[in-house]
Order: C-alpha cells, then sequence, then structure tokens
C-alpha cells in the first residue's frame, strides 16, 4: 500500500473587478490577459478573488462560458449553493475553476464575518487517486477580522475529512509568519509555505499556504506577465500533494 500522489499546478489572482492599474474598468480585457497571458498550458485549478460585482446580487462581471471555451477549464460553481445568489457566478467575489482531469467531489462556501461580508469557497478535488482541498478567500484588511475569519474557516475545516488543504487567495497579509490570523492558535492547525509579494508596496495581497508538507513552490508571475499594468499580480504555485489515504500498489 502506497500514498497517491499529484502535482500539479495552480494560478491564483484578485482581478479587481476588471479595474486595470490604468483606472479603466474592462472585464473582457481582463478576460483576454487572463486567458492569452496568464494561464499556463498545464493549469489545473485557477482561483479568482473580486471576479463578482462589490454590492448585491453580487453579479457575475465576466463572460464564464468564454474562459471555459478558451481555456478548457470548467467552472466549480455548477449548483446554485455554491453562488452568493442567481446572478452571481461564484461566492463573494470567489470564483474555482478546475482542469477536467481533475474531479470536484466537493464544493462547499462558508460565512465569514466583517464589515465587508467575507467567503471562503471550499473545494474537495481528487486527480491520480490522490484527495486534496483548495480553499479560495478574499480576507480583510484588519487583522483582528482577518483572525475571526480565519477562525471561523478552522473550525470548519476541523470538521471535515483530513486530506492535504491549500489556502489560497487574496489574503492582505504582509507578516508572512508572524501574523495571529495564520497562526495554529486561530486556524487550529499549521499551515506552512512560500510567501510571494504579489502587490507592488510589498503587500501579500495573493498568496499560498499549504499545509502538506510536500506543498511545492509558489512565485508571482513577472509584470510582463499581466499585460495590461494590473497593480495585483497572479500568483503561480506548483503543488506536490500526497493524499493521507493509502491505495494499493499494483505495479508489483
Amino acid at each position: 500500500m502506497t500514498h497517491a500522489s499529484t502535482t500539479l499546478s495552480s494560478i491564483c489572482w484578485n482581478i479587481h473587478r476588471g479595474r486595470g492599474e490604468d483606472g479603466v474598468v474592462d472585464a473582457e480585457r481582463t478576460a483576454n490577459v487572463l486567458c492569452d497571458e496568464v494561464l499556463l498550458p498545464d493549469t489545473q485549478v485557477l482561483m479568482l478573488q473580486e471576479a463578482d460585482g462589490e454590492c448585491p446580487p453580487h453579479a457575475g462581471v465576466l463572460d464564464i462560458k468564454a474562459i471555459e471555451s478558451r481555456t478548457g477549464l470548467c467552472s466549480v460553481h455548477t449548483e446554485s449553493g455554491t453562488r452568493w445568489g442567481p446572478d452571481s457566478h461564484g461566492f463573494l467575489g470567489v470564483i474555482g475553476f478546475v482542469h477536467p482531469s481533475v474531479a470536484v467531489e466537493r464544493v462547499s462556501v462558508v460565512d465569514m464575518p466583517g464589515h465587508c461580508h467575507r467567503g471562503a469557497v471550499v473545494m474537495d478535488l481528487s486527480r491520480a487517486g490522490c484527495q486534496f482541498r483548495f480553499v479560495g478567500m478574499h480576507l480583510s484588511l484588519t487583522q483582528v477580522l482577518r483572525a475571526v475569519q480565519l477562525r471561523t474557516l478552522g473550525q470548519y475545516l476541523f470538521r471535515q475529512p483530513a486530506r492535504p488543504t491549500v489556502l489560497c487567495g487574496d489574503l492582505n497579509e504582509w507578516r508572512p509568519w508572524g501574523g495571529m490570523a495564520l497562526s495554529k492558535f486561530v486556524l487550529g492547525d499549521r499551515y506552512a509555505g512560500p510567501a510571494p509579494a504579489t502587490f507592488p508596496v510589498k503587500r501579500l495581497w495573493c498568496r499560498w499556504i499549504a499545509s502538506s508538507p510536500q506543498a511545492g513552490r509558489g512565485l508571482p508571475l513577472p509584470p510582463s506577465s499581466t499585460g495590461r499594468a494590473f497593480a495585483r499580480r497572479p500568483t503561480i504555485a506548483r503543488l506536490r500533494l500526497r493524499s493521507l489515504l493509502k491505495v494499493k500498489d499494483t505495479t508489483s
């Protein structure tokens, strides 16, 4: 019996509802940059933040069908319970996509408190016999609120079956592992991994954290890869994840 493992490439990007650094809001331009310059041919998981409207009814800002057609990725928000409302493409701006080679076992959403309503999208996935979990989110600017939000998330994850878990998104955290919000005391588990800056002023607006000891590397794509001068840089993470479940070795 062996532990199944898989290697995958994932990209995370806060698209700022289509607003470029020039102040122009252009969802079509954003989608073109995403499809033509940001996504890599082997991308298996894509997490977007600020991809729905800021205020209720939090309507979608992108053409999801067009993105799916151009990239081959599929939105995980096929069920109404995985979206904030009927006009939304995701949950409070967080949208997940996966490659057809990745099986979607379950998608759930977690409401998190804050002055501005926040939420997380929890995706239980599997690939090549390896089960793992991606959690996409957009946290508040205030550390106290981030701590409350991640405590809420941690309590939810504590009740779920254990599997390698990757936390990703716009975490608004610039203390790689010194902040209270990401501590084991608050989250209920110890998370570790690279913490690249993806915002020009060095704040970690987008950040990857992985609980798996084989969590790979995460790095921001260079500015030239974001085409039209978007302030929030995409991040790519190449991950090697090992399932906690053992599978029968059929090679012998």
